[in-house]
């Protein structure tokens, strides 16, 4: 932390020590109090853009509170710094959803379902005597207006086996057995006990393996230092400076973006995810997890170790997360920072004298990685020397199985283990400031011209434009046959050809949410139903999917925001972008998945004069002899 903080600062263990605090002060937190979230409410845009060093900050911060005994929950808003609690209100879970799970309730919803009786005699009816190395994996249960389930606080328990205690229980589905929990009443309502699928027997452990021989060591270093430097939060580096931010919900985030002295983004983040399963049996047709905002990425975000997850000269930040109780808990090394080589950033070779220039590219590396369940995600946000910014997300872990063969909707993957087809459906948020506060976003498509008088050859094509003006209009999906972009141009600044300055968010489209439209999860998850949403900004507009898309009945987000049909001319705007990969597992996903990767770009189009980095240093030049004389074989 810099010592002159900063109104964007992620959370301190002592201030969320200071709002729980409060909040036990003012009599909210009780024996049975428990804390889902706490998350930071950030100031204003005018409150920070008008921040200068030294100036007091005030830190604020939304608590999710919930009464395990009760069921109860809240929401609270703490002003940490004055140490006020500044509002207060029951949430409604039949309408506002449910809060997040928290990390005591996986445990103490698989200790009841170990203790039923009918758990144990469906455990029992297939030949399992010793259920203590059993493993019940309990999941967020969707919402699909079940009687059983209206007014309670529940999750959904699948069960595996384990041959021992480092055994990996996915390898061991125990098909055809599901349980449904209340967390309030402490009870297993329903054991679901069907089928004589066999357990597989094949272990699914991926350690052990005789590490190969022949590959030889690469050697990373920057025996001069790093290019980038670092003052408390912020980042410099190449013409790039930022914030690096981080919270128990979304985990990485980053503010207030610019290139060359300008600003391109004031906020981007990846808000929420959804993962759908194609798989209609009934052990799994329920399975839609938003790992955002029901599991919260931040608080499930990995320390990440050098020479593993990063590779070279890593600056490290570390971040604080409030636990179940309300409590700080360190995560060290949760964001990693590096520079990494990336081939060739321009090249030309003269054809009329062979005079040959090549310059080699360079990349900025932010990146988080985060666990849930089964699955690894890792976020990477890469800024390049020309102004483009990347984000990579990288899927990787044990893919879900059930027990069986081939099916229309999944795979064998190993002897008599089926994994579902799925979906990865990731949605950032880019909170946009190209060259200013006020942003227009025009749809770009390639057109083929009719052959006739102005196209006499048939070879011309063009574009064609689409302004975005209103959220009724800018839910939009991406045409690779039409090589569709989005241009978000500024209103306030041009470049030297009296044109605005603009950037260009290039998607790599795959399917949208494959769900039927009826489907509940087709309304809970209504962000994944298009590759783009534009609207205009508002401070509590956060999350795609709502505040709580737990067991949340569907509509809340972008479908309600967007329906305000607001005008996104001359705006402040926020471009919701989703992308992902539809996932049909093969043998070579298991027993560990290798990365399947997915993101975007936002480039800049426009934004600069010419390219910005006609100046990059030939590093191939021998700088050890007179030019034109090297001997030296450097």
């Amino acid at each position: 932390m810099t010592l002159s903080p900063h109104p964007l600062d992620p959370f301190t263990a002592e201030e969320i020590t200071q709002v729980r605090d409060v909040l036990v002060a003012a009599g909210k937190v009780g024996e049975t109090t428990r804390f889902p979230s706490v998350l930071p409410v950030e100031p204003p845009k005018e409150v920070v853009r008008a921040h200068r060093p030294g100036d007091p900050v005030t830190r604020r911060a939304r608590a999710v509170l919930l009464d395990t005994a009760t069921g109860v929950s809240a929401e609270a808003v703490v002003n940490a710094t004055d140490r006020v609690l500044e509002s207060y209100r029951e949430l409604k879970p039949h309408e506002d959803g449910q809060p997040a799970v928290l990390f005591e309730e996986y445990d103490r919803s698989a200790d009841l379902v170990r203790a039923d009786p009918r758990w144990q005699a469906a455990m029992r009816r297939r030949g399992i005597e010793d259920w203590s190395l059993a493993f019940v994996a309990p999941l967020s249960p969707g919402h699909f207006d079940e009687p059983l389930l209206h007014g309670r606080r529940v999750l959904r328990a699948l069960t595996f086996l384990r041959d021992h205690e480092d055994d990996s229980p996915w390898a061991h589905p125990v098909e055809g057995l599901l349980c449904e929990v209340d967390l309030i009443a402490n009870e297993v309502l329903a054991v679901t006990d069907e089928g004589d699928v066999p357990t597989p027997t094949e272990h699914g452990n991926y350690s052990g393996e005789t590490p190969r021989t022949t590959l030889k060591p690469i050697t990373i270093t920057q025996p001069e230092g790093v290019s980038f430097t670092v003052e408390g939060g912020e980042v410099s580096w190449e013409g790039w400076n930022f914030r690096i931010g981080f919270n128990a919900r979304e985990g990485l985030t980053l503010h207030r973006i610019g290139f060359g002295g300008d600003p391109v983004l004031y906020r981007a983040s990846m808000p929420e995810m959804v993962v759908p399963y194609g798989d209609p049996a009934p052990w799994r047709n329920w399975i839609s997890y938003f790992d955002a905002g029901e599991y919260l990425l931040g608080k499930n975000a990995n320390s990440l170790r050098l020479g593993c997850d990063c590779l070279g000269v890593i600056h490290y930040f570390d971040a604080v997360v409030a636990d179940d109780h309300g409590k700080p808990v360190a995560i060290p090394q949760a964001i990693c920072m590096h520079e990494e080589d990336y081939g060739v950033q321009w090249k030309h070779t003269n054809i009329l004298n062979g005079a040959s220039d090549v310059r080699r590219s360079r990349r900025l590396v932010v990146s988080s990685f985060s666990t849930i369940g089964n699955y690894d995600y890792g976020f990477f946000w890469y800024f390049y020397l020309d102004g483009t910014i990347e984000l990579e997300a990288k899927a990787t872990g044990i893919v879900f199985c059930g027990a069986g063969g081939d099916s229309p909707h999944g795979a064998e993957i190993a002897p008599g283990l089926s994994a579902p087809v799925h979906q990865h459906l990731f949605c950032a948020r880019l909170d946009t400031e190209v060259a200013g506060a006020a942003n227009t976003v025009d749809e770009v498509d390639f057109v083929g011209v009719p052959t006739g008088p102005d196209n006499p050859r048939g070879n011309a094509f063009t574009t064609t434009t689409t302004v975005l003006e209103r959220e009724s209009a800018a839910a939009r999906t991406a045409d690779p046959l039409k090589g569709r972009t989005w241009i978000v141009r500024s209103s306030e600044g041009v470049n030297r050809l009296g044109k605005p300055r603009a950037y260009q968010l290039v998607p790599r489209p795959g399917p949208t949410l494959l769900a039927q439209p009826d489907a509940t999860v087709a309304a809970r998850a209504a962000f994944a139903t298009k590759h783009l949403w534009v609207t205009r900004f508002h401070e509590d507009e956060r999350y795609p999917a709502g505040e709580y898309p737990d067991q949340h009945p569907g509509g809340a987000g972008l479908p309600t925001w967007t329906a305000q049909d607001r005008p996104l001319v001359d705006a402040d705007l926020v471009l919701w972008h989703v992308f992902g990969p539809t996932h049909l597992p093969r043998p070579e996903d298991w027993p560990v998945m290798p990365v399947d990767y997915s993101g975007f770009m936002f480039k800049p189009l426009g934004f600069l004069d010419r390219n910005p980095t006609l100046d990059l240093p030939d590093f191939s030049a021998c700088r050890h002899c007179p030019p034109g004389e090297c001997r030296c074989a450097h």
